[in-house]
């Protein structure tokens, strides 16, 4: 069994400062609107509410109002009854999770309603009162996460987002050096399952950078910047789909020279001229990571044709053809790139 104290990715220190001036406001201003016990609903739904993105906060804002609403809906209904003893708590806790499961609300929703019903019994009475004084101290410490979510830097996960196309750019380029210095070296069984393996392992990075974009699109999503950030998005999400692209013709380039090598293709003249190009193109990808582009007046791309054989090559023309073939496909993902 995996498991860890720690986290993969820790929370921005701006996110930890948010989180602490939310809870206080909420405590503070739930404390003088709402009179009654201290605003612990209030703080514990502020503190809840600031999260990674606009939209997530906006959500467990409404996840945790509709929890505690039909959270002490329950405890209320039950200690009017029963009281607050230990077995009204125990049956105000399982009626909630019975009720969130019949309604098929999502854990976070369920597990509010369960945590508030305990809370009302055990913290207080089981009023009409007191059960609309916690309802809407939760309302309050929700809009108030929400508005310091807002109010101080809205999240952006721009930052993350570039860190794993600039990871999956770098190793793109590398698989491409790889393959093209195994085309000019003599390989044994041992190197060549290494060199495709790491092609394969490609597809995590891809996957890494299309879930980093993913997050990305949803820190956009009802946020104040998202008309200045929304072109830097798209523009990653292009370049993602590209590599993509790119990984997957090199990949395919790989699997066939793993299939069809054999010793005398290191001294192949064609085999060193598709080398060169993977060359290039390695470059090209490492030029547009650090420019933001594929051409710039002092380095200009490196590929800039792709390679031509005009006449069947005498040895190895099958494997030959199948690199030309996605070689090309690699020039024109790169061309593409350097007109945008």
């Amino acid at each position: 069994m995996n498991w860890s104290l720690r986290a993969a990715r820790r929370s921005s220190l701006l996110q930890v400062v948010k989180s602490a001036v939310a809870t206080g406001a909420a405590w503070l201003i739930a404390g003088w609107l709402v009179e009654g016990p201290p605003p612990v609903f209030a703080a514990i739904a502020a503190l809840l509410t600031v999260q990674p993105s606009i939209s997530q906060s906006f959500g467990r804002g409404v996840e945790r109002t509709v929890g505690v609403i039909a959270g002490v809906i329950v405890a209320s209904a039950i200690g009017l009854l029963l009281g607050s003893g230990f077995w009204a708590v125990a049956l105000a806790v399982t009626c909630a999770l019975l009720v969130a499961w019949a309604l098929g609300a999502t854990p976070g929703t369920a597990n509010q309603m369960a945590i508030s019903a305990m809370l009302v019994l055990a913290l207080g009475t089981a009023t009409p009162g007191y059960a609309l004084d916690r309802i809407l101290e939760t309302a309050i410490g929700a809009v108030i996460g929400l508005i310091v979510n807002l109010a101080i830097v809205p999240p952006l996960a721009l930052g993350p987002a570039r860190e794993r196309v600039a990871t999956l750019t770098g190793d793109t380029a590398a698989a491409l050096d790889r393959l093209a210095d195994a085309l000019v070296h003599p390989q044994n069984a041992a190197t060549l399952d290494e060199l495709l393996t790491r092609a394969r392992a490609l597809r995590g990075s891809v996957a890494a950078a299309e879930a980093a974009i993913a997050e990305a699109h949803e820190s956009l999503a009802l946020n104040p910047r998202r008309r200045r950030r929304s072109t830097e998005v798209a523009s990653l999400e292009a370049d993602v789909r590209r590599l993509f692209a790119i990984s997957t013709q090199l990949t395919g380039m790989t699997r066939a020279f793993a299939d069809d090598y054999d010793e005398t293709l290191a001294g192949d003249g064609y085999a060193a001229a598709i080398a060169e190009q993977l060359h290039r193109a390695a470059h090209d990808l490492r030029l547009a990571a650090s420019t933001g582009g594929l051409a710039v007046a002092d380095e200009p791309p490196a590929l800039t044709r792709p390679l031509e054989v005009l006449a069947a090559p005498p040895t190895h023309w099958m494997l030959v053809g199948s690199l030309l073939v996605d070689l090309r496909r690699i020039h024109d993902s790169l061309a593409a790139r350097a007109e945008e």
